[in-house]
């Protein structure tokens, strides 16, 4: 079957915006895993605006649901409180 001209565009958009979000999606995850790897307490609290940062990006992008965003900044902390 043949396709029509809008259709063609809309396949070309939609493979656009998907690596878009996937790449929007990977830097997030990235970002809650480098606070994790952190030891010190000091080091967590300094990196810690950065992913916050990243967090509220990817809910203002639609990538996450704002209570997601809040589920992991509140995690975030927690694992930050634990370390010495």
């Amino acid at each position: 079957m043949k396709r029509s001209l809008g259709v063609l565009k809309d396949i070309r958009k939609s493979n656009k915006q998907r690596v878009i979000n996937r790449r929007k999606k990977k830097k997030l995850k990235d970002a809650l895993k480098k606070i994790v790897k952190l030891k010190t307490k000091r080091s967590a609290l300094k990196a810690y605006p950065d992913v916050q940062a990243t967090i509220d990006k990817a809910v203002q992008d639609g990538i996450i649901k704002k209570n997601t965003a809040a589920r992991h900044k509140a995690q975030l902390m927690k694992h930050i409180n634990t370390l010495k």
